[in-house]
């Protein structure tokens, strides 16, 4: 689509694109999926953005990046739409590396207002002018980080601005037309003129300061009853609003009278998610993160199919039938967790305390002091942001909190910000914490019982995301089982890599290999007795894994071979290496990685010598 000067339309020409804007969003994202609802809200208020600054040099900032991909139209990336979120493509989420315009990498929530405040003190440190902007999702105001940030914020008299785009979360109560009028007041020049000349008249009469301190608490008391914004207000930051975040005339002027507060400035708007597209806007959840879809009926081309999340949401309220003591703890995930059954059925035992888990950590360790058995649901990408609550809040005491470990392993198209291949090695590093690797849905079932009914102490259950992959026993039996005998070489793994490694070891045996396929059912508490006896055996060794290379399972195993003086005749650690995996299905990131059946196949022939 043509393009205009954004910043030279007029008010029915963005009118106009916001409508254009819209079909090509649903165009785009009903082919290659991604977050339609949350940018279909804000298109409005990314064109408004776009009239009043510019992204070149002005810093705009999205929390979290769901809502980027207007923003990605109108700043020259357009004929691209198509590869987004495939591999070399477009990213999901703003990126600096993809463009200019794209000022901070935006996939985990509550991170805007700290980095917009790093920006704004870079400028006014090196004497430089330009805007910066911050765009911040309701469900971003659940997270503990971005008050940290708007409290310094507000401390510092930065002028930023920061927009909350509120499309469904309450903040606080307001009564309306009351508490737009008085924002609308304040927006006025005679209004601040007024209020800075009485402010300096005060000032040179005696006793004027007492005057002004006794009419600024009134109307500070008075602004508090009324105004849905006096958090931010208390924290030195301006609040304006609630606005209809779908005028986008109106949020145009409000962005031009924002960029003129000399200070902090929170610009609250409300919008629709899913704006403008019917089967978004009644299903919204559906198509925040959605696949392919047929534009005119809004239906999925490709139906849901059983997945590791579902299976550990029904076998979590079986267990929970029979144990009372059991809960389940979600950061603002119910869904994608498997948790919406447990939810209904035990409502008094669910907690989903919003995007905040490094406080849903600590929670469970409260709870589990008590008596109580919590279960946090969470992605191994957004556990991350609990590691301190892990060690000191969980495992110092021992307290037997399970953590179902979600996404673990490549997730795809969401990218470098969400892919799980960093908890092998952090979760490691925590002392007394056992680490379940279930490979079938059976297996998950078994160990998430073990896990809840006969372990003590920490628990993380690592599952990928997706289904099963044509292996669907259940041999969870201790933390190591060989399923498949041979004398010529040892494949080691966990997981969601078992079913590769026995096609690997099938494809062998036609080359005369008789490959030995040992699995791990516990990586924290690994199994050295059964490896160091399938290693003397074979002389050979190859560990596949879906992580970084960074205390990998492989470089323990390694580790604990030469403490042992076992010699190998050859080996290979294949796994995701020691940097960032991008964005892509994860069929083309695992072939990029080695880790497809064919690499596994030429690595090990490699290995035992034949090439």
């Amino acid at each position: 689509m043509d393009i205009p000067d954004m910043q030279q339309i007029s008010d029915n020409e963005a009118v106009e694109l916001c409508g254009q804007l819209r079909q090509r969003l649903i165009q785009t994202v009903s082919r290659t999926g991604g977050h339609l609802a949350s940018s279909l809200g804000v298109v409005e208020l990314t064109v408004a953005i776009h009239r009043v600054f510019d992204t070149e040099k002005d810093r705009l900032i999205f929390d979290v990046g769901h809502q980027c991909y207007c923003h990605k139209i109108l700043t020259g990336r357009d004929d691209r739409m198509e590869t987004l979120r495939s591999y070399g493509g477009l990213s999901g989420f703003p990126n600096p590396d993809e463009s200019v315009h794209d000022a901070f990498i935006g996939g985990h929530a509550s991170n805007s207002v700290s980095a917009a405040l790093g920006m704004a003190r870079a400028r006014t440190a090196a004497g430089e002018d330009y805007h910066v902007i911050a765009v911040l999702g309701d469900g971003a105001m659940t997270g503990g980080l971005l008050y940290e940030g708007l409290s310094n914020a507000g401390a510092s008299k930065e002028p930023i601005i920061f927009i909350l785009n509120d499309n469904g979360m309450s903040i606080t109560e307001n009564v309306g037309a009351v508490a737009k009028n008085i924002s609308r007041q304040r927006m006025r020049p005679l209004y601040r003129a007024w209020k800075n000349t009485t402010k300096n008249f005060l000032e040179k009469v005696p006793g004027g300061g007492w005057v002004y301190n006794f009419l600024h608490r009134i109307k500070n008391a008075f602004k508090y009853a009324f105004l849905p914004g006096s958090i931010f207000e208390a924290m030195g930051v301006t609040y304006l609003g609630p606005y209809d975040g779908h005028d986008v005339s109106n949020l145009t002027s409000l962005l031009r009278y924002c960029r003129k507060i000399d200070g902090p400035v929170l610009l609250h708007v409300r919008t629709v998610k899913g704006k403008g597209y019917e089967p978004a806007e009644k299903d919204p959840d559906i198509f925040h993160g959605v696949s392919p879809f047929d534009p005119e009926t809004g239906k999925l081309l490709c139906q849901p199919k059983p997945d590791f999340s579902s299976v550990f949401g029904s076998e979590l309220c079986r267990l929970a039938g029979e144990d009372p003591k059991i809960c389940a703890i979600t950061a603002a995930m119910q869904s994608g967790t498997g948790l919406s059954e447990f939810a209904e059925l035990y409502p008094d035992r669910f907690f989903d305390v919003g995007i905040a888990e490094g406080h849903a950590a600590t929670m469970a360790a409260g709870m589990a002091k008590q008596g109580m058995i919590p279960v946090f649901a969470v992605y191994s990408s957004f556990l991350q942001r609990s590691y301190d609550m892990l060690l000191h809040d969980v495992a110092i005491l021992g307290f037997h909190v399970i953590f179902a470990v979600d996404r673990a392993g490549l997730v795809g198209e969401d990218g470098v910000t969400h892919q799980g291949i960093f908890d092998v090695a952090f979760l490691d590093s925590v002392p007394g914490m056992a680490v379940l690797c279930p490979s079938s849905f059976a297996e998950l079932r078994s160990m998430l019982r073990r896990a809840v009914c006969d372990l003590d102490g920490p628990v993380a259950i690592r599952y990928p995301k997706g289904g099963e992959d044509n292996w669907s026993e259940d041999r969870s039996e201790g933390n190591g089982v060989v399923l498949r005998e041979g004398g010529d070489l040892t494949l080691l793994g966990y997981g969601i890599q078992i079913p590769a490694l026995l096609r690997t070891a099938d494809r062998l045996s036609g080359d005369g290999i008789e490959a030995e396929v040992v699995k791990l059912n516990c990586i924290s508490d690994i199994d050295y007795d059964l490896i160091l006896r399938s290693v003397r055996k074979t002389g050979r060794l190859m560990v596949v894994e879906e992580c970084v290379e960074m205390d990998c399972v492989g470089q323990r195993v390694l580790s604990e071979l030469e403490q042992e003086h076992v010699d190998l005749s050859g080996s290979a650690l294949v796994n995701l290496g020691r940097d960032f995996v991008t964005h892509g299905s994860v069929d083309i990131l695992r072939k990029k990685a080695g880790l497809d059946d064919d690499s596994l196949y030429q690595k090990a022939r490699s290995v035992c010598g034949l090439e």
